[in-house]
């Protein structure tokens, strides 16, 4: 059905009413603003004070990140696993990739023990570049 325009039945409106489009981009606005947060599944960590921010450029192709929770929760690349699949998967990536360095970010709470264990873990299957993550202190 066609609408005519009001001055001149003869003319029709070529507008096109972007109400409902602004709607719609509203709401996927909303949506996203809502659930990139929940996006991140990586575990909730305080790292502890010290060291220095890295200068340093390393290839993120050679870097695995491990998760130590202060409950004992360990996470491979913000993926959580136990401990000997971790180590595994390592040991596996290390076999591909000779010059993987592993990031250990352990809660300064977490028991010395779990952070040991990994480490052990990692040293028997001949990974011994890591480095344990801090919180770097500012100025």
């Amino acid at each position: 059905m066609r609408r005519f325009s009001q001055r001149n039945p003869l003319v029709t409106l070529s507008d096109i009413n972007i109400t409902p489009l602004l709607d719609l981009a509203f709401v996927l606005l909303i949506i996203f603003v809502i659930t990139t947060p929940l996006l991140d599944k990586s575990i909730d960590l305080k790292l502890p004070r010290g060291g220095a921010a890295e200068t340093k450029k390393i290839d993120p192709r050679n870097v695995r990140t491990v998760e130590v929770s202060n409950t004992g929760v360990y996470a491979l690349n913000k993926q959580r696993m136990i401990l000997t699949q971790m180590i595994a998967r390592l040991a596996q990536d290390f076999r591909e990739n000779p010059n993987l360095i592993i990031y250990i970010r352990a809660d300064k709470d977490a028991p010395y023990g779990d952070v040991a264990t990994l480490i052990d873990g990692c040293q028997k299957n001949g990974i011994t570049r890591y480095s344990l993550r801090t919180d770097p202190t500012t100025k």
